[in-house]
């Protein structure tokens, strides 16, 4: 499929701003977003997508929003039924970078002109919050860039540190609003261990700017399943949604499962477009990136149309080439170039044939912007 600059379409009355629809596509309660996610028209999605990307424009512009993503260790304590990381999988070949591999990174990240890394770990008790704290300040002394976290659950108290020593973003995706089906794919650690929608809340209290996301087409995951899941990104007021199709590693429990059945979200490009675009909807300010899995699971053109359904970042994958085939949390996921030399040149092709550029700067949410701005005079 050729990617294309969209041609101009009228704006969005100003009314239609300040609501998280447009009047065409009905009201996006639940039953709503059970139709939408259901829709195969093209006709009828090519609205959507449309109405989308307009707000996408309005709302957070025409940059792209880039976030050097860092790998920074695949230990992990976790059993999740999906993830080749996972604590029983044996096969995997374990690593954790040391600090200046860390740094030197990120600096290659400035160089390219991003204006955030992302330090993404499985949960990883070797990356103690002393340790992290003081690689956080580190990167604050030695780089101008935003920092975000991803390195799974953490408490309350360690969230706080990493706050305090300059973190400016945490990550940390729920995957599913049903209790049922988020315990079959993550077993829990012990009892008592807050849920992630508590963690989500004490990012918020402490200042973050918090990101959260869901996959689309999990083993049992149902239509209404996923509209919960939409309602709950409005619910939270994320600052940041990440959402891409469920991809199993096959060795483990759920890669070798399939389900089948009217109700049975499909794990695919195609609804993950959906999801996307509605998401933007539901969160107009919010940043929406186009995910790995997205860009996997789609194919080349992916990122592109990602970018053109509600999408706002990209996060290339920086991981140092000697250990990034170690951290497949599924099938591919190392396959991605790294984004030097050509591979960034033809990154910023893709940006400008779709009438489209980087952003520069840390690329702070508008979302993020207007809580801090309220709570600072409530």
């Amino acid at each position: 499929m050729r990617l294309s600059v969209s041609p101009p379409r009228p704006p969005i009355p100003g009314t239609d701003l300040e609501r998280p629809h447009c009047d065409e596509l009905g009201k996006l309660d639940h039953s709503g977003l059970v139709s939408w996610l259901r829709e195969t028209d093209p006709r009828r999605l090519e609205r959507l997508f449309a109405a989308a990307d307009d707000l996408r424009r309005a709302r957070v512009g025409d940059s792209v929003e880039l976030r050097g993503l860092i790998e920074i260790s695949n230990h992990c304590v976790r059993r999740c039924a999906y993830c080749g990381l996972r604590a029983p999988n044996h096969a995997v070949q374990r690593y954790r970078l040391n600090d200046d591999e860390i740094v030197a990174t990120a600096k290659l990240a400035a160089d390219l002109g991003f204006g955030t890394v992302v330090l993404q770990s499985g949960e990883d008790p070797g990356l103690t919050s002393g340790r992290l704290a003081k690689l956080v300040q580190r990167l604050r002394v030695e780089t101008a860039l935003a920092l975000t976290l991803s390195l799974g659950e953490r408490s309350e108290a360690e969230l706080e540190v990493l706050r305090e020593a300059g973190a400016d973003r945490y990550l940390l995706r729920f995957e599913t609003s049903n209790p049922e089906l988020y315990a079959r794919i993550h077993p829990p650690l012990g009892p008592g261990l807050p849920d992630r929608f508590d963690l989500l809340e004490a990012l918020r209290r402490l200042g973050y700017e918090v990101g959260s996301g869901v996959m689309v087409g999990i083993p049992g995951q149902t239509w209404g399943d996923l509209a919960c899941d939409l309602e709950r990104f409005r619910e939270l007021e994320l600052d940041m949604i990440g959402v891409g199709p469920f991809i199993a590693h096959p060795d483990t429990p759920l890669g070798r499962v399939s389900e089948t059945g009217p109700e049975q979200v499909p794990a695919d490009e195609e609804v993950t477009y959906r999801v996307l675009a509605l998401s933007r909807l539901l969160r107009p300010d919010a940043n929406l990136p186009v995910t790995t899995a997205l860009a996997i699971s789609g194919g080349e053109d992916a990122r592109g149309l990602g970018l053109q359904r509600g999408g706002n970042v990209l996060m290339p994958n920086l991981t140092p080439a000697e250990v990034r085939a170690h951290y497949e949390i599924y099938p591919d996921k190392a396959s991605e170039p790294i984004p030097v030399g050509a591979a960034h040149q033809e990154l910023m092709r893709l940006l400008s044939s779709i009438g489209r550029y980087a952003g520069s700067g840390p690329g702070t949410s508008p979302s993020y912007r207007v809580r801090m701005e309220r709570e600072e005079v409530s």
